[in-house]
């Protein structure tokens, strides 16, 4: 394991080789004693994993391969990281959050609590890149959203609470809460009576 800054790792861990804790941001590059990684009990941290400075993530926590979670990035308890999956900075995952490999989470980016992201789903913040006009937002998803594969969730929307976006989905515009986004660009529909029963 490398090990930049200070980390703490809770008990229970399993770390497999390669790993890297607390790699430095653009901050803390020229410094030695900066808060590194911070982690919870049980976690499981796969082959390739970089998890930078400022890290803060709870217990039951865990990665599949080459996962790179970059600065100020918080993360809640009993969240899985998919294979390949890249955390920008400054974003904040809730508890019992599944996140599928190969997804892209961008800067400023909010995740609620009980949150499914399928894989490939790219989530953006630069509406008009590489202008920035308008500066960068994240996406908010709410409690108990699921994303589906190979969705694009574009810059500031926000998926409602409980709402579902179908797989393949480009969203333009904010989800309410319990509802489905569906098509490219997606529009707007009720959910599926099982969908809703099951709620």
């Amino acid at each position: 394991m490398i090990e930049y800054g200070i980390n703490v790792v809770g008990e229970h861990a399993l770390i497999f080789e390669p790993v890297t804790l607390g790699f430095p941001s653009r901050d803390n590059m020229t410094k030695k004693d900066f808060t590194g990684t911070t982690i919870g009990k049980n976690a499981v941290i796969r082959s390739g994993t970089i998890l930078y400075s400022d890290v803060v993530i709870g217990e039951d926590f865990q990665t599949g391969h080459n996962v790179m979670i970059r600065e100020k990035t918080t993360i809640g308890d009993r969240v899985a990281v998919g294979t390949g999956t890249v955390i920008e900075g400054n974003t904040v995952i809730g508890s019992d959050v599944s996140i599928q490999s190969m997804v892209y989470i961008p800067t400023d980016t909010r995740i609620g609590d009980h949150v499914f992201i399928g894989p490939n789903a790219v989530l953006t913040n630069d509406r008009y890149p590489p202008t920035r006009i308008g500066g960068l937002r994240g996406p908010v998803i709410k409690n108990g959203a699921a994303i589906g594969a190979n969705t694009t969730i574009l810059p500031g929307v926000c998926i409602g609470e409980g709402a579902l976006v179908a797989a393949g989905s480009i969203v333009t515009r904010d989800v309410p809460d319990h509802m489905l986004a569906i098509g490219s660009p997606a529009r707007i529909r009720h959910l599926p009576p099982a969908v809703t029963d099951n709620a």
